[in-house]
């Protein structure tokens, strides 16, 4: 069968694509080996956001009293009923999915993809073994990435889970570690914090959120510890063992001192890899690495034709920057041209309260010599935040020696939607000036933009 396009893999970045793509005008096979919506959908952002949503609940309502509601009960989470939401919201974006892709333009197909050569791709049905080739000019790879484990010993123990087994739990461990102070280790220690669990952190670098802006990451941790959860830094983990209940030890290195910490769960959060295997892609000899598959600005591979776009290439694993990567390498097919500024791409971590980040740190503008000016408000100031109760945070706003904004970082309410108000910032060269000038809606969450420039 032919195509002018193929897109190996349905998550955030292959599906928009095809559908873009479709609308286009372009003949598109897309195809999937496990479910639509890849890790973002099902195991990543969107059920991760459902926990942090009864986390969020569990928090106002420990703080009740504070609202004038008196003799509120609370004692147990249900757990179960936490996982079915989540189920009921997966399937809900599924469906939005499949929708979207009965387009007459686009085959649907449900398989492993490898590669034959540089034009065809062979299809094999993960049901009855059957296959199908289909070829093609263009490839799109985006196949993602899959949790990243440590050489050690015990990772292998029936204790030891990854994220994904985290969002299908049916009990919450009283003793909680999470080896990996990055976004999903410490998003996954903000929640079971709230469900109730033990919560030990073990990180290997000297802060926790290491790409984040050090200043951010520090109050986060303060905040955190704070609340109850133990974050131990400079922590190498060097084995997992098996106890005598169906539960384990974790033993670390922490200054040259061997350490331990028991734990009924241990959740492995040190990272994702590139999702290279199965493709054959040493047979096409594209380049990549352990990093992922080598790709040029447009996201194309070193093969005329194929790109790869979203985790796969290593560059920036997350789902937006899949899905703009992938618009990139789609105009490129169809010569188009576009104003994408990936320099400028926004994080959030969901705890509690939320970081966010877009633009350079600090610790970056100091390596490439860039002289920036510090402009901070707090929340505690903020009306808005003041009446939810949420004044725990932070905004600093980077600008250069002419004024313009080359970074921004936020960790309080809503930091993930207020980060949007910087990237735009940043993405129209905008000066600190500017900003002061614009009108801000009052209460608002927003004007705390507002504050750190006039600061």
């Amino acid at each position: 069968m032919d195509f002018d396009l193929i897109i190996i893999g349905a998550g955030p970045g292959g599906y928009e694509t095809a559908v873009e793509a479709a609308r286009a005008g372009l003949k598109t096979a897309i195809v999937e080996q496990k479910y639509l919506g890849g890790t973002c959908l099902n195991c990543g952002c969107i059920p991760t956001k459902c926990f942090c949503k009864n986390a969020e609940l569990i928090n106002e309502l420990g703080n009740a009293d504070n609202y004038g509601i008196v003799g509120l009960n609370y004692e147990k989470l249900d757990i179960n009923k936490v996982v079915e939401r989540k189920n009921s919201v997966v399937a809900s974006l599924t469906e939005g999915i499949k929708s979207l892709l009965k387009h007459p333009n686009i085959t649907l197909f449900y398989g492993k993809a490898s590669f034959i050569d540089s034009n065809n791709v062979k299809i094999t049905s993960l049901e009855d073994g059957g296959e199908n080739i289909v070829s093609t000019k263009n490839i799109i790879i985006a196949t993602g990435s899959k949790t990243k484990f440590l050489p050690i010993e015990g990772v292998d123990l029936p204790c030891v889970l990854t994220s994904d087994e985290m969002l299908n739990i049916t009990e919450i461990p009283r003793r909680l570690v999470i080896v990996g102070g990055g976004v999903i280790g410490m998003e996954f220690a903000s929640i079971f914090n709230s469900f109730g669990s033990e919560v030990t952190v073990l990180e290997y670098c000297k802060e926790i959120l290491p790409n984040f802006e050090a200043d951010i990451a520090k109050r986060l941790k303060s905040v955190l510890k704070s609340r109850g959860i133990n974050i131990i830094n400079n922590a190498e983990v060097k084995r997992i063992s098996a106890g005598v209940q169906g539960d384990c030890s974790v033993t670390y290195l922490l200054k040259n001192e061997t350490c331990g910490v028991d734990a009924d769960i241990v959740l492995m959060a040190v990272g994702r890899v590139a999702n290279t295997e199965s493709l054959n892609l040493d047979d096409i000899a594209m380049a990549y690495s352990r990093r992922g598959i080598e790709v040029d600005n447009n996201f194309q591979t070193n093969i005329k034709g194929i790109y790869a776009i979203g985790d796969i290439n290593g560059q920036c694993q997350l789902a937006h920057a899949a899905t703009f990567q992938g618009k990139r390498a789609l105009n490129a097919i169809l010569g188009r041209n576009d104003k994408i500024r990936f320099d400028v791409m926004p994080a959030a971590v969901f705890t509690y309260p939320e970081v966010a980040s877009v633009g350079m740190t600090s610790e970056q503008c100091k390596e490439k010599g860039v002289k920036v000016k510090s402009h901070k408000a707090f929340f505690r100031s903020n009306g808005k935040a003041l009446s939810m109760n949420e004044t725990e945070g932070i905004v600093k706003i980077l600008a250069d020696e002419n004024d313009f904004i080359v970074g921004g970082h936020i960790m309080g309410p809503h930091a993930s939607d207020l980060i949007q108000q910087i990237s735009y910032c940043i993405t129209k060269n905008m000066k600190i000036e500017e900003v002061c000038d614009m009108i801000h809606a009052h209460p608002t969450l927003s004007e705390i933009i507002l504050s750190s420039v006039q600061s």
